[in-house]
């Protein structure tokens, strides 16, 4: 199997999730939010915030910081930051893929952009990320075909050489029809689709 591209997700893969529904109840739980209002308020904006139509701080002020809270908004955000980890064995393991195949990484995620930069600048992907699509930079997010088009575009090679690997199977469907390989992944089990 020839592999020039690791077309790999962040959350989810590499690290944990960086705002997902399990992490908003967290959040909610420790700051004594009531979750239900929580998401109502997170559905109206997210998209907008994912891709990057507002700032984490917008999408904040009109989830968290529509009234008056105990806490700030810098503290918000350091815990909710400060909440990111790595896989670490999945990372040795893209790393390892990469260095095998000689091949390049390409990060396809969907992520705000304030978001995104906290977590690539804390987990230094610059040092073995050759680039990164990310949603809240591209305007559209992952399942649009315009994300695995932009991936195609800037990577300039033939898909059946890029390998995509993401936690979320149900991608799959719509990287498919543009022949790209897929494998799932979670941070312990990797299938090939």
């Amino acid at each position: 199997m020839s592999i020039k591209i690791l077309l790999v997700d962040v959350g989810g893969v590499l690290l944990t999730n960086g705002w997902d529904t399990p992490l908003r109840n967290l959040v909610a739980a420790h700051y004594l939010l009531d979750p239900t209002e929580m998401q109502k308020r997170h559905e109206e904006v997210f998209d907008d915030f994912e891709c990057g139509r507002c700032s984490f701080d917008e999408y904040l002020q009109h989830v968290v910081f529509f009234k008056l809270r105990s806490f700030t908004l810098a503290e918000f955000k350091e815990f909710v930051f400060a909440l990111s980890k790595e896989y670490p064995k999945t990372i040795v393991r893209i790393k390892a893929l990469k260095d095998h195949h000689q091949a390049k990484l390409v990060l396809l995620s969907n992520e705000g952009r304030e978001i995104a930069e906290y977590r690539f600048n804390k987990f230094k992907f610059h040092d073995y990320v050759d680039f990164s699509i990310v949603s809240g930079f591209v305007g559209f997010r992952k399942p649009d075909p315009r994300m695995y088009q932009l991936a195609l575009d800037l990577c300039q090679e033939d898909p059946k050489n890029i390998l995509y690997i993401d936690d979320r199977a149900h991608y799959f469907t719509v990287a498919k029809t543009f022949g790209l390989r897929t494998a799932h992944v979670d941070s312990t089990l990797w299938i090939f689709f």
